[in-house]
This record gives C-alpha cells, sequence and structure tokens, in this order.
C-alpha cells in the first residue's frame, strides 16, 4: 500500500530541499551512524532515508546496494506519518506492506523500524531505519538507541546546512573586504599621483603599503580554519612579494621566518614593521646603483616565550647623515606604534655596514603552544 501524503506536504517538501542533503556525497559522519544502529539492533540492514516528491532517496546505508527506490517500496512514507517510531514486526502480516514489492521479492524484507527525522520545524524530512529479512522485534534499548540515534541525524544535517550557509557568508564578506580594500587602494593611488609633495608622497606611499598587509593578512586568515591566528611565514612571504615589486634589481630581499602560528594583531604589526623598514632601506641605503641585501629574520627564543624580529641592510648606514625631515620621522613613528601595540621592545641602530632593526615580540600562550607544534 503506497503511504497516503503528508498533511504538510508542500513545507515538508520544501523543508527537505532547504537542508540541501539530496543527492549529496557519502559523508562519514552518517555513514559511521547507520553502521552503528545495524549493529546494536543486530539487522542486516540500516538506512537513512530521505523521502521525495516522488522516491525515496538514501543519504547513508548499509546492508543495501540500491541508492533509493520509488514510493511504491518506501516503507519509510508511512513512518514519516508518525509522530514516534514506526515498527512492523511482520511487514507480511501489516496492510501497508504487504504488497510491497520489497516484502514480496527478492529483498525479502520482514522487518522495519524506523524513527522520523523531524526538523525544527516539525516536518519529518525522513527516517533512520533497519531492516531485516526475518520478522523480529526490538527490545527497549534498542528502540531508545534508534531515537536517540535519529535526532543525532537530524542534528547532523541541520549543522551541515548552518556550516554551508556559514561558508557562503564568509565568501561574501570576503568578496565585500576585497572590494574596500582595493577601492581605498584605488583612491590613495590616484591622489598620490596628483600631489607635488614628497612628505605627502610618502605618506600615500605608507598608507599603500598598509593597505596591502592587511589586504595579504586577510587572505591568510580567510585560508586558515583559525579565524584569530595566522601562520606568520606564509603571511610575510605575500607581504615580501609586494616589496620585491618595488625593489630595484641591484637589492636583493632574503626573508626567514619560523614556521609560528600568530594572533592576527601580532602578524599585522610585523607586517607592517618589516614592510616600512625594507621600503625605506630600499629607498634610502642603495643610492646609485650599489648594489645591498635587505634580510629579515623572524625566530622563536629559546624558551619559546617570544618572537626575535631582526631587519638588517648593508647599505650605506650612518656613514651618511639620515635626512631628518617628516618622511624619516613618518616611517619612524609608524614602525614604534606598530612594536608598541603589540608590547614589543623594539630599537634601530646604524653604523658604517648599515642598519639594523631588532624587536622582541613576546607571545601568549596560545601563540606560545601553537608556536611550539609548528616547530
Amino acid at each position: 500500500m503506497r503511504a497516503k501524503l503528508h498533511p504538510r506536504q508542500i513545507e515538508r517538501l520544501a523543508q527537505l530541499r532547504k537542508l540541501g542533503i539530496l543527492d549529496t556525497d557519502a559523508e562519514p559522519q552518517f555513514d559511521e551512524l547507520v553502521e552503528l544502529v545495524a549493529k546494536i539492533c543486530d539487522v542486516p540492514i540500516a538506512l537513512i532515508s530521505l523521502v521525495d516528491e516522488d522516491r525515496q532517496w538514501f543519504k547513508a546505508r548499509v546492508g543495501m546496494d540500491a541508492t533509493g527506490t520509488g514510493l511504491d517500496q518506501s516503507i519509510c512514507s508511512h513512518a514519516i506519518l508518525q509522530d514516534d517510531l514506526l515498527e512492523i514486526r511482520d511487514t507480511r502480516r501489516d496492510a501497508r506492506t504487504a504488497d510491497n514489492p520489497l516484502v514480496l521479492g527478492t529483498e525479502n524484507i520482514r522487518f522495519y523500524a524506523g524513527v522520523p527525522l523531524v526538523s525544527d520545524d516539525g516536518l519529518p524530512i525522513g527516517t533512520l531505519c533497519v531492516l531485516d529479512t526475518e520478522p523480529r522485534t526490538l527490545s527497549d534499548l534498542q528502540r531508545t538507541t534508534l531515537r536517540v540515534l535519529g535526532k543525532q541525524v537530524m542534528r547532523q544535517i541541520e549543522m551541515r546546512l548552518a556550516l554551508h550557509q556559514a561558508e557562503v557568508l564568509r565568501d561574501e564578506i570576503d568578496h565585500r573586504v576585497k572590494n574596500s580594500l582595493q577601492t581605498v587602494l584605488s583612491v590613495g593611488r590616484m591622489y598620490k599621483s596628483r600631489v607635488d609633495s614628497d612628505i605627502a608622497v610618502e605618506a600615500l606611499s605608507a598608507v599603500e603599503r598598509r593597505i596591502d598587509a592587511v589586504a595579504m593578512l586577510h587572505q591568510e586568515l580567510y585560508q586558515t580554519s583559525q579565524s584569530h591566528q595566522v601562520a606568520l611565514a606564509p603571511y610575510l612571504v605575500r607581504v615580501a612579494s609586494l616589496l620585491e615589486v618595488s625593489a630595484p634589481s641591484h637589492v636583493r630581499l632574503d626573508m626567514d621566518v619560523c614556521q609560528a602560528q600568530v594572533a592576527s594583531l601580532v602578524a599585522a604589526n610585523i607586517g607592517m614593521i618589516v614592510s616600512e623598514f625594507t621600503a625605506n632601506a630600499i629607498k634610502h641605503a642603495f643610492p646609485d646603483g650599489r648594489q645591498g641585501t635587505v634580510s629579515v629574520s623572524i625566530v622563536q627564543s629559546e624558551d619559546h616565550s617570544a618572537l626575535m624580529v631582526d631587519c638588517k641592510d648593508d647599505g650605506i648606514g650612518n656613514t651618511q647623515p639620515m635626512p631628518e625631515n617628516a618622511v624619516t620621522t613618518l616611517g619612524q613613528r609608524l614602525m614604534q606604534a606598530a612594536a608598541l601595540q603589540i608590547g614589543a621592545d623594539y630599537s634601530i641602530s646604524g653604523s658604517a655596514s648599515g642598519y639594523h632593526l631588532h624587536m622582541r615580540v613576546p607571545l601568549q600562550d596560545d601563540e606560545l603552544s601553537a608556536g611550539q607544534v609548528a616547530e
């Protein structure tokens, strides 16, 4: 006997489609649940069956090759009309199943028990069910287990949807952030092309570098599952790639960064300092085509409590006086402010062999653990 339509059939089907579970690939969390319920109920067949408009489709299955059947073979269509578990101890003696092709055919299904999978809206979308080729009766423990695992299946389905929606939202936010940063960059570059003041050009260049670093940081955060921590090495490699584009051919950039996970704020400010030091060195340390190298080294302290940051250039150093102007002061203030924001000990010095920036950045407990694991 084919089951009657559910009283809220249109809403029920809409909910099933909203969940986005139909015709999806196998997933371990569902496969494991049907394997578990089959063992506990001591049956050869267990299914997560989703009842669609003209078929039932199996999200997970044990003991059955078919991925679904028509509704004329669906015992689950009867089960979703129940408020609780439906148990048919002998399918040949129940009017709902006596003429079912699965009962009369080679499958010889003689026992069925299924619990409806009910959404938060009270709409059943399918069942978690067990089947056997012999008449039988479930124990109280098996019935309870079937009910409990049925709720777990439904929670997994709804969690799956929530994760998908979160991913869609994350993609949308990523898109909007990238567009916003690109817009700000474009405005800054437009103004920079129109001003005559060296100070203004340098200030806008510093802003541009900062926005580029923020964009790179956003990309690293987007690609990691830890929304508050960043892998420092790949992030700084991205920052360095932007700086290398502006570097003349006679200046080389070397970077050696340990594999540490740090808070996004720490990464952003280290990136800012590295960017400013490198940009200033490229501009001032290698005049008249002088060959040279800007090197960046970041290692963990011996007790893993801090990062030791060293930025060096082998340029003209203090053999020629640094220009005491607003441009130079701006770069130094930016670096000092960034170091202060992350509680770092900061110093910069010059000699005949170039300039050297040294910084000790303290790590928090969660960063400390991540850094030790990364090593």
